[in-house]
């Protein structure tokens, strides 16, 4: 059991309130390991030598246990006062009032990205104030490439026809196990991107379903075409590759060229492989990086409950989270790429080399971002693993594509309708 657990029970339980000498008790809530929580109880720290009025008391441990615990909490009406909240649920505790909205309190939102503070604003409000942001991307082991005799791609001109073709050469160029790249479908950004690129979407504004089944039955048809090429490993290293550790994973040990991932697991995954990971843009339809439809997506945010007793403190520390220079030199690019412009800037100097490569990637794609997505609606937790095990039975053959896409798409509609 990690340290960061034990915390969680050690921190939990009780309300905030006021102590006899007037000072403010809030509870923090957060997920993460042990890193993350050093660095957060730092800004604590730091917030609380500026507020000698207000006490922030932590409340943090792994993301399983994490969201078990908030519903707990929320439903007993004792959710801590500031709470990291995920985009995949953000929606539903929001439907629910659960959350506050932030836009009526004092909170600096001018150096925000818009698309950034789109995603956590609904009918309901500024439920979630973003903590970082990163975009979904394609990470190659150069190693990899090199030891094929295989050129890295120019990233702003490919197409799908050749990332097939590049990813195919490298697995036969490569000794046996050696794999051109990981398999798609362990996730909902690279369906998100296929969608995006053919027109559609994962969700729409008005909270529905933006595909249907055949949209995704051609993107499984896509991978099978891959498996058959052997750009891809076999469904039962896929299977296995589901259940490695990041510091496990094939773009990590040198066993897969490229790998689906949101930018921000390039440090942690580039420390893992020991040398360096080269960025880069998903392949588009058209070759043209305008068109790749790639997005910001929130990594968390900062929220806090609505049922909190003192709203006002709960936001000037989430003003200072957002906005002050002191709470970006100590978090740095821990979760995710600072969404606020002016602190990025002022913290670059301060990044390891890895955070700074994925930084000037945000920026370098800004000018190509698709139209923000829509949030995803109440019910949406469980369409990454519907997504996953579809997946799985496309790969073994148990399922056509098309059979494998109409069961899916009724299964996620299921879910979202709740």
């Amino acid at each position: 059991m990690t340290a960061a657990v034990l915390a969680l029970t050690a921190c939990g339980g009780g309300t905030s309130g006021q102590e006899a000498d007037g000072v403010v008790e809030l509870r923090f809530a957060w997920w993460g390991g042990d890193k993350r929580a050093q660095l957060t109880q730092d800004v604590i720290a730091a917030f609380e030598a500026e507020n000698p009025d207000v006490k922030i008391r932590p409340e943090f441990g792994d993301s399983g246990p994490y969201w078990d615990r908030l519903a707990t909490q929320v439903a007993a009406n004792d959710a801590p006062d500031i709470i990291q909240m995920d985009e995949k649920y953000i929606t539903e505790y929001s439907s629910r009032g659960a959350l506050l909205d932030l836009s009526k309190y004092k909170i600096d939102t001018s150096k925000f990205d818009p698309a950034a503070l789109q995603s956590g604003t609904s009918e309901d409000g500024l439920t979630g104030l973003p903590a970082g942001i990163n975009a979904p991307t394609i990470l190659a082991n150069p190693r990899v490439f090199e030891a094929a005799g295989v050129e890295l791609p120019d990233d702003a001109t490919w197409t799908w026809a050749d990332f097939g073709r590049i990813a195919a050469e490298v697995t036969a160029k490569s000794p046996q196990g050696t794999y051109g790249s990981a398999a798609y479908g362990g996730d909902e950004a690279s369906l998100g991107v296929w969608l995006r690129q053919n027109g559609k979407s994962l969700y729409t504004q008005d909270r529905t379903l933006g595909f249907e089944a055949p949209d995704i039955a051609a993107w499984w048809a896509f991978l099978k075409e891959l498996r058959e090429k052997e750009a891809v490993p076999t469904a039962s290293e896929v299977v296995e590759a589901e259940a490695a550790t990041l510091d496990q994973s094939g773009i990590a040990v040198g066993t897969n060229g490229f790998a689906f991932r949101w930018s921000n697991q390039l440090p942690a995954l580039e420390k893992a492989a020991g040398g360096d990971l080269e960025i880069l843009r998903f392949p588009s339809r058209t070759g043209e990086a305008a068109d790749t439809q790639l997005w910001y997506k929130t990594s968390q945010f900062w929220s806090a409950s609505a049922r909190t007793k003192h709203p006002e403190e709960t936001a000037r520390f989430i003003d200072f989270l957002a906005n002050d220079i002191k709470a970006g030199e100590i978090l740095l690019a821990e979760r995710g790429v600072n969404p606020n412009s002016g602190i990025r800037t002022a913290t670059e100097a301060k990044l390891p080399s890895a955070d700074l490569k994925v930084v000037k990637f945000i920026d370098q794609i800004k000018g190509e971002l698709g139209a923000a997505p829509a949030p995803p609606p109440k019910g949406a937790g469980i369409v990454q693993e519907i997504i996953r095990r579809y997946t799985v039975e496309v790969l073994f053959n148990r399922l056509s594509p098309e059979e494998a896409g109409q069961k899916a798409v009724d299964e996620m509609k299921a879910a979202i309708s709740d």
